[in-house]
């Protein structure tokens, strides 16, 4: 074993090496501690972040754990990204979480990090700034939620609401109903119990191999959440011993048996955002059409909401991440030497893996849709690509070509959008400007524009959509989204007017703006950029920030910088 990081703060003789464990000593802890290996738990709790609200309780079983294993084990905060509550949007600040992250790791004396990470932008903001310091490192998801129920029905967290908003405003549904189904649907600690984004990140993380088996679908209420917290904390002991850093695990063979599971769980769209940024951070080669080539034509194997009808609690019942990945073994899709956090191989850790309930988990040979995996369109509307969930579309719209009906920004849209002036009927295509990672700022979850209410009346439930925003994991319906170049840097999708006729082909991976090269020249003329933020986190983030397609990083936080830190002394 190499020696121990810490040992350069608390193996010292000297005076820095008194104060140190001096201050240190104020907490209690006695002489001998300090030449044991220290695991920092970076944890996300936090009473703002309901998903993560539980992550004290958590925390003491990684503890235990470490305790056990002959570690010391010392807590720290960083910031807590609630996508249900934090404003504009959690995305804006998913690269600063990231820098807490990567600067609390380098600067502090530790030789191994458990994350503990749920809520959507907590799990990749984890994961980056851990990658850009590349020590020993675990990942430990908080779980989802129980399954929502209400009124003798399934309830999926974020699903049900674009369901029963879509009957409030169809006239449907009564507020009182609405107000109701509130507490039914969030009845327990844990994130979104659907196949939206924490879900997919969690379990993005245990196909990384950067978690150990079973991490993604344990409910967070469960006592075997504890249990795995527990045995997270004995194992990354074990990593610093063995130096097993996450540079080791997060590799291009890696990448793709992510990509591989997302396709097979109907995972989120923005996993693909997070994990071209994390590979950004070790320096793997990834790129967006990776998604298409490697993970487009592999069925869905589990029938989770939105893309079919169970929850996250039903997944871990019938089996979990580990049949899913058994099944793509046992296709040959996944790389099954990919080492993993506990020191075995991805196949060695799935290859016994059983399934209870094949309602809930397809076989590979009879899956539950025959083509699932995000989908990349390119053309004079998006010439660096834009991505589609085709397992959440309809079918009949996959490929499509209809008049735009054009919203300037989220503002308009929600001015306009249930105007019973609006012009637009089921043909129509829905276009929203500048909502990219430059133009919100932050690239917000809007992507899913609300169906206009005088169409839901009638019956419509789904309309294509074109934006450069990101949208919901919980969400659903024909969503063109992450379309790069941005509107708000100039992109085509910035000069799409009401009228024009917009082409989908979702087949032959194809966005079309019927317009001519000339007109779409003379609209350039015209065209200025929106103003951008001067103070701040913001400004910073607008300056520096890079483009969909490119994970939507910060340009200056590519590449891992590793653990040293910067100008020491000592």
């Amino acid at each position: 074993m190499a020696e121990l990081r810490s040992r350069k703060w608390y193996g010292r003789n000297d005076r820095d090496g008194f104060s140190y464990r001096s201050w240190m000593k104020n907490q209690g802890w006695p002489h001998d501690v300090f030449s044991k290996p220290v695991i920092g738990i970076c944890n996300t709790w936090s009473e703002l972040n309901p998903c993560n609200a539980h992550f004290r309780e958590l925390a003491e079983s990684v503890k235990r754990g470490v305790w056990e294993a002959g570690g010391l084990p010392l807590e720290f905060p960083v910031m807590s990204l609630a996508e249900s509550q934090l404003r504009p949007t959690a995305m804006l600040f998913r690269n600063l979480a990231s820098m807490d992250v990567e600067e609390s790791i380098r600067g502090n004396p530790m030789d191994g990090v458990v994350l503990l990470m749920g809520c959507d932008k907590t799990t990749p903001s984890l994961v980056m700034g851990a990658a850009s310091c590349d020590l020993p490192t675990i990942g430990l998801s908080g779980g989802p939620m129980l399954n929502g129920r209400f009124r003798g029905r399934e309830l999926g967290s974020g699903t049900g609401v674009f369901k029963m908003i879509e009957k409030v405003n169809a006239g449907e549904m009564p507020l009182s109903e609405f107000f109701e189904a509130e507490s039914c649907m969030n009845r327990s600690k844990g994130h979104c119990m659907t196949m939206g984004t924490a879900s997919s990140m969690a379990s993005m993380v245990e196909a990384l191999g950067v978690s150990l088996p079973e991490n993604a679908a344990i409910p967070a209420v469960d006592a075997r959440r504890n249990t795995l917290a527990h045995l997270t904390g004995r194992r990354i002991v074990q990593m610093v011993h063995e130096d097993l850093r996450i540079s080791k695990i997060l590799t291009r063979r890696a990448m793709e048996n992510a990509i591989f599971t997302n396709a097979a769980i109907g995972g989120s769209s923005n996993a693909v955002i997070h994990l071209l940024a994390i590979a950004g951070r070790v320096g793997v080669p990834l790129c967006l059409d990776d998604w298409d080539r490697l993970g487009s034509h592999l069925p869905c194997l589990v029938n989770l909401q939105p893309s079919g009808e169970y929850l996250m609690e039903d997944f871990f019942y019938a089996g979990g991440l580990p049949v899913v990945l058994r099944e793509l073994g046992e296709a040959g899709i996944i790389h099954r030497d990919a080492l993993t956090a506990n020191g075995k191989t991805i196949w060695e850790n799935v290859s016994d893996a059983q399934c209870w309930n094949r309602e809930v988990i397809h076989t590979f040979a009879l899956p539950f849709k025959a083509h699932a995996g995000i989908a990349v369109l390119r053309g004079n509307l998006a010439p660096n690509g834009a991505v589609i969930k085709p397992s959440a579309a309809s079918g009949h719209l996959l490929q499509h070509r209809g008049r735009a009906v054009v919203f300037e920004n989220v503002e308009e849209l929600h001015s306009r959008v249930h105007d019973e002036g609006l012009d637009i009927d089921e043909k129509c295509v829905m276009v929203l400007k500048n909502c990219g990672p430059l133009g919100y700022p932050g690239m917000a979850e809007v992507g899913n524009m609300p169906i206009p209410a005088k169409l839901l009346r009638k019956g419509i439930t789904d309309l294509v959509r074109v934006s450069d925003a990101r949208m919901s994991g919980t969400a659903y319906g024909t969503v063109v989204l992450h379309v790069s170049p941005e509107a708000a840097i100039g992109g085509p999708l910035g000069l799409v007017r009401s009228g024009d006729i917009v082409a989908l082909d979702v087949p032959n991976r194809s966005l079309h703006l019927e317009v001519d090269d000339a007109t779409l020249a003379n609209r350039r003329k015209g065209w200025a950029a929106p103003p951008t933020p001067r103070r701040g986190w913001t400004k910073l983030y607008c300056d520096h920030v890079l483009q969909a397609d490119q994970g939507a990083d910060l340009d200056f936080l590519v590449g891992c910088s590793g653990s040293t830190v910067p100008r020491d002394s000592h």
